[in-house]
């Protein structure tokens, strides 16, 4: 999911196409205050994770020198990585690479990036890490390595009543908001409004209504200048949460698919960080982590290297 490819979704339209569906998968931003809302407690302590000897000796030499780990991730995207009153990062990721670096007996530093200058960042050294909701896809595993750790879909969400009566069988000239860069973005401009087009039907206007945070993404639809929203599904969660209820979620959520943290290709970083996780999930850390957020229906006992499934 940069492209925002980037992070991803895909969204077909059964009305253009009778078989298609809404088949989104997770990525995208959103900027956002640090008041607990429903199932999330930000300042909740985190658990306490010991260096593990064993995990520690797979770090390789020039990271354990260093002795932190730099970590990238586009802080617009609640819950997973946002800005707090003062311009700290917080958020799930942001909790995860923490302890990650503690089961590797490393300090972590987290650097506000912007998502599509991640992977490019990686590639080049500029960081060790990327952990900013990017699901695990074949397409992103061809230019680099990610170890899973979360399961996430795209989910749509609209105002509270659905005033405008969406189907998301047919999106076609419907106003969209989404992040710019994301999948999500992509496949209204390569899938829904060529479809809707190919059916005589108008496309999606200017291809969707595109914000670079999220944010302005869920501001758009609060002030009703968009009637439909595109998300990743804890993202979406949390924007109806943060809104008091002035907006709803519409249909199920589709697509699911894993989240990866991003290494470079080949990467002798890669089994520490794999290690580290599920050492996390199997001491229940991981678990904490998820619950302080809310978002522990994305929770996954096994993590792998190069899980995509598409």
């Amino acid at each position: 999911m940069i492209a925002r490819t980037q992070r991803t979704r895909l969204l077909a339209t059964a009305a253009v196409l009778a078989s298609a569906s809404l088949v989104l998968t997770a990525c995208g931003s959103s900027k956002s205050s640090s008041n607990s809302a429903g199932g999330t407690n930000p300042s909740a302590a985190l658990p306490t994770v010991s260096a593990d000897a064993k995990l520690a000796a797979l770090v390789p030499a020039d990271v354990k020198s260093a002795g932190k780990l730099i970590v990238a991730a586009d802080a617009s995207y609640a819950p997973n990585e946002f800005q707090d009153a003062s311009g700290k990062v917080i958020g799930m990721d942001v909790d995860l690479a923490t302890l990650i670096g503690q089961k590797l007996g490393l300090a972590v530093e987290v650097q506000n990036s912007p998502f599509t200058a991640i992977i490019p960042g990686i590639s080049a050294n500029k960081f060790q890490l990327g952990m900013s909701s990017f699901t695990d896809t074949k397409e992103r595993e061809a230019t680099v390595d990610m170890v899973t750790y979360f399961l996430a879909g795209t989910s749509a969400a609209v105002k509270k009543g659905n005033p405008d009566k969406i189907d998301l069988k047919d999106l076609c000239g419907k106003k969209i908001a989404v992040q710019t860069g994301t999948t999500q973005a992509d496949t209204i401009k390569d899938t829904i409004t060529p479809d809707c087009v190919k059916a005589g039907k108008p496309g999606v206007p200017n291809d969707g209504d595109k914000f670079d945070l999220q944010t302005d993404v869920t501001t758009a639809m609060v002030s009703g200048r968009d009637q439909v929203m595109l998300a990743d599904s804890p993202v979406v969660d949390y924007a109806i949460k943060q809104t008091n209820g002035q907006l709803e979620q519409l249909g199920d959520v589709e697509g699911k698919a894993p989240y990866g943290v991003v290494l470079a290709k080949g990467s002798a970083l890669a089994p520490a960080v794999q290690g580290a996780i599920q050492s996390l999930m199997d001491d229940g850390s991981y678990k904490k982590v998820l619950e302080k957020w809310g978002v522990q229906a994305g929770a996954i006992d096994k993590s792998v290297i190069n899980g995509a499934t598409s």
